[in-house]
């Protein structure tokens, strides 16, 4: 049986499911209805049909789904190899697996990709799941996965391109961990089923889930090979000063609110590809490295101001710092002194 490699406890914050029958693993295991409502069915099957009808003291396989804004994390773990068939509707979202423990082969459109543990060769999955998709899963195996919505993810590469789309946008399946910016995405995937686990943590803050979901999506389009790769590394884009100031303009006056990229460029009257032109020529910063920057200004306005008495902690949520020592931390690098000595003096001079 299986070793869990997520302790319960940690999954507090997580859907989950739990099966001791080889018959509990049926097609009621619908996995992304919890993000996106559709027909799709998840049917898991025990590959050794002697096991089929055991019955087991622990449970052979454990399901956790939580979905915040238009992010699903999942964790999954199997005692038993296990053939995992796809049904139902067209997939639409995409997927992207990292193996904790074993290995699995995904099987679409009649192509084999297998993944490993990063202890092996570090290998990971990216794949939309649809009809006629198959994973055959190893013993003794668990697995992360994120899913990202199809709509969200083309929606901004058509920012991106500054164009519509021509085609649907397809990821090729084998991701190599180790390498480029993959091994950046791999990193912030990471990252995203530790906060899901924490009640406190980026999940339950829009703020700072918006801009942690643009982030994964520009990795994903820029670290996993897909059918526009090519041409997204071709061509640039035209820089107009202007579109800073917008830009900037309505970072300011929306600081406290879930921004996504996606609106910053529509305020700024460019895409999303201009805007990340724009801001690494004249302020040799990324957009989001800039809304960073003016969260840490306006917590600090708020801070010295001190007109609404409220706690640092409660100042750096509202702005999306859902870690108070990285909220210090970054605040005294850039202004030169702890939140809460700025937040003193303020209550001091009233």
């Amino acid at each position: 049986m299986a070793v869990p490699v997520i302790e319960p406890a940690l999954l507090a914050m997580f859907d989950v499911v739990r099966a001791r029958h080889p018959g509990d693993l049926d097609g009621r295991l619908r996995v992304t209805e919890r993000v996106a409502k559709s027909d799709r069915v998840y049917t898991y099957q025990l590959q050794d049909r002697a096991l089929w009808h055991a019955t087991f003291d622990k449970p052979i396989f454990t399901l956790a789904t939580r979905a915040a804004g238009s992010i699903l994390a999942s964790f999954a773990d199997s005692s038993f190899a296990t053939d995992l068939s796809v049904d139902g509707d067209e997939g639409d979202l995409f997927c992207f697996t990292t193996m904790l423990v074993g290995h699995m082969t995904l099987v679409q459109n009649g192509n084999s990709t297998t993944t490993t543990t990063t202890a092996v060769d570090g290998r990971g999955l990216a794949w939309r799941p649809g009809p006629g998709s198959r994973l055959l899963i190893s013993d003794d195996n668990a697995r992360t996965n994120v899913f990202f919505k199809v709509a969200d993810v083309e929606d901004a590469l058509e920012h991106m391109l500054d164009e519509r789309l021509r085609q649907p946008l397809e990821f090729g399946p084998n991701l190599d961990w180790g390498r480029g910016l993959a091994a950046s995405l791999k990193h912030q995937l990471d990252f995203v089923m530790q906060e899901f686990q924490r009640p406190d943590g980026v999940a339950s803050n829009p703020v700072a889930l918006a801009s942690l979901t643009d982030l994964l999506v520009s990795l994903v389009l820029r670290g996993a090979p897909h059918n526009y790769v090519d041409q997204l590394d071709r061509g640039t884009s035209g820089v107009i000063p202007a579109y800073i100031r917008r830009a900037e303009d309505f970072m300011r006056a929306n600081g406290a609110e879930p921004i996504r990229m996606s609106h910053v460029a529509a305020a700024a009257g460019c895409s999303v590809r201009t805007l990340g032109h724009v801001f690494k020529h004249f302020r040799g910063n990324t957009p989001l490295g800039v809304l960073h920057s003016i969260r840490l200004e306006l917590a600090r306005d708020d801070l010295t101001c001190g007109a609404s008495g409220a706690s640092v902690t409660t100042v750096a949520r509202r702005y999306g710092f859902t870690n108070s020592a990285r909220f210090a931390t970054a605040y005294r690098r850039r202004f030169g002194e702890m939140p809460s000595e700025a937040a003193r003096l303020s209550r001091s001079s009233r």
